[in-house]
C-alpha cells in the first residue's frame, strides 16, 4: 500500500515555507532588509535556531543573502529575467523601447482586468494611495519623483492581479525602466502637457479599477500606454530633426 507515516514537520522547514511564500507573492521584496534574528524568532514563535536553520535552507536556495555587519536581506534575484549582454542591447536600439511598450500594453491591460475583478479591498486601497502620492508630486513638479511613482502605480496593478508569474516577470521588467535602459521617463514628465495628460490617463486608471470595471481598466491601461508610445515617437522624430538641423547650422558657420 502506498502509505507512509506521517512525520511531524520541523519548525525550521515551517519558517522556510513562510519565507518562500512571502517572496513568492511579492510580500517580500528583493534587496528588503529582514527583522534582526531576535525580533524575527519572537514574530514567528520559533526559536533562533530553528530560524537559522531555515534561514541557512533559504541562502542555499537563492532566496536570502547576509551581508557583513547591516543583516538578512532578501536576494536581489530581479536581474536574472535578462542577460547582462541582452540589458546592454535593449538599451542600445529603439525596436527594444516600442516591443516593450507592446509588451506591456497586453499584459498590463490583462493585469487591469483581472485587478478589477480580483483585487481585494487593500489591494485597492494600496493603488489608491499610490495615486493620491502622485497628485501630490505632479504639483510639485518633481519628474523624479513623478517617474517612480508612476512604475510604482503599475506595479500596484500588477500586484493587484494575484498573478504571481505575472508579478516577478513585470517587476524585473520595471526594474530595467527605472534604471533607464528602455527610455529616459523624466524626459516625458518635464513636458507641460505630457505631464498633465498622463496624470489624467492614470485618474482614468485608478476610477475604473476603484469601481471595479474590468472593461473600463483595461481599456485605460491601453489608451494610456498608446499614448506613451506615440509621445516617445515624436520624441524620437523630433530629436532626429534637431540632428540634422545642427548639422545644417555647422554647415552654415563654416562657408
Amino acid at each position: 500500500m502506498p502509505f507512509q507515516k506521517v512525520q511531524p514537520e520541523k519548525l525550521s522547514s515551517a519558517v522556510t515555507a513562510q519565507i518562500e511564500k512571502l517572496i513568492l507573492r511579492g510580500i517580500l521584496r528583493p534587496g528588503e532588509r529582514l527583522p534582526s534574528e531576535r525580533e524575527l524568532s519572537e514574530r514567528m514563535g520559533v526559536s533562533r535556531p530553528s530560524l537559522r536553520e531555515a534561514v541557512a535552507e533559504l541562502q542555499d536556495k537563492g532566496l536570502l543573502t547576509t551581508r557583513a555587519g547591516a543583516g538578512i536581506f532578501v536576494a536581489d534575484v530581479l536581474g536574472s529575467a535578462f542577460s547582462p549582454a541582452l540589458i546592454r542591447l535593449f538599451g542600445r536600439h529603439d525596436e527594444a523601447v516600442f516591443d516593450y511598450l507592446s509588451f506591456r500594453r497586453d499584459m498590463e491591460g490583462l493585469a487591469a482586468e483581472r485587478a478589477a475583478r480580483y483585487g481585494t479591498v487593500s489591494d485597492l486601497k494600496v493603488i489608491q494611495t499610490v495615486y493620491d502620492k502622485m497628485e501630490a508630486a505632479h504639483a510639485k513638479r518633481n519628474p523624479a519623483d513623478e517617474a517612480l511613482l508612476d512604475a510604482d502605480f503599475h506595479l500596484a496593478i500588477i500586484e493587484a492581479s494575484h498573478n504571481v508569474v505575472m508579478l516577478h516577470m513585470m517587476r524585473s521588467m520595471y526594474q530595467l525602466l527605472r534604471e533607464g535602459v528602455f527610455y529616459n521617463r523624466q524626459v516625458m514628465f518635464k513636458q507641460r502637457a505630457t505631464r498633465q495628460s498622463l496624470l489624467e490617463q492614470h485618474a482614468a486608471i485608478n476610477v475604473a479599477l476603484q469601481q471595479r470595471d474590468p472593461v473600463a481598466a483595461r481599456a485605460a491601461v491601453e489608451a494610456h500606454l498608446t499614448f506613451v508610445e506615440d509621445s516617445l515617437a515624436r520624441q524620437r522624430r523630433s530629436e532626429a530633426n534637431e540632428e540634422v538641423a545642427r548639422q545644417r547650422l555647422d554647415y552654415e558657420k563654416s562657408r
